[in-house]
């Protein structure tokens, strides 16, 4: 009797500790979605402004720069106001580049081509604190008068986030599935 108090105690700790903690998630978002890390066209200088702005970026999450024949450059915010590429704080040039948003604030970034930048090809990310993916709130009706909420973006970022929600819930299941073989292995012990 002893060993089965015990066990449900275990057990009981075990489940508290899966459901309770919370998980954390980083999301990948691919700058530019399908269109990667480019000189926009001279219609289009604030591609990358709308970009940033249809996108959420958490402390944990990290950039993805695709381009070719150009780099990247991570700078501060003058530079990234004048596209001064004098001084960069980091620099990447090799096609596929990863920038891990490590600390909440914002972000610059710039072509390492002036003309480029001054075409456009500049990007600030606002980064706010980290995931923390726990149970969901309750859900409530908008307000009267307030448009509904529009449709998430088609691109890649909206994917990229699916996917880090989809990776969240299956480690949940996975826990409680264990946990629940557990159980069942020690109830059934000689």
């Amino acid at each position: 009797m002893a060993s089965l108090s015990i066990v449900l105690c275990t057990c009981l700790i075990i489940f508290m500790a899966a459901t309770n903690t919370s998980v954390h998630a980083s999301i990948h978002f691919h700058v530019g979605g399908s269109l990667g890390w480019h000189q926009p066209d001279p219609n289009n200088t604030e591609f990358y402004s709308q970009w940033a702005q249809r996108n959420r970026f958490q402390v944990g999450d990290a950039l993805v720069f695709e381009y070719q024949n150009d780099s990247v450059l991570s700078v501060e915010k003058l530079d990234y106001m004048n596209c001064d590429a004098s001084n960069p704080i980091t620099a990447f040039d090799n096609g596929k580049s990863t920038f891990n948003l490590d600390r909440p604030g914002d972000f610059y970034f710039i072509s390492g081509n002036s003309e480029h930048c001054k075409n456009g090809q500049r990007l600030v990310v606002d980064v706010i604190h980290e995931h923390r993916f726990s149970s969901p709130p309750p859900i409530s009706l908008p307000p009267q008068g307030l448009p509904p909420m529009a449709p998430p973006p088609s691109d890649q970022s909206f994917e990229d986030s699916t996917s880090a929600s989809v990776m969240v819930t299956a480690t949940s299941m996975s826990v409680l599935v264990i946990t629940f073989v557990i159980v069942m292995l020690l109830l059934l012990a000689p």
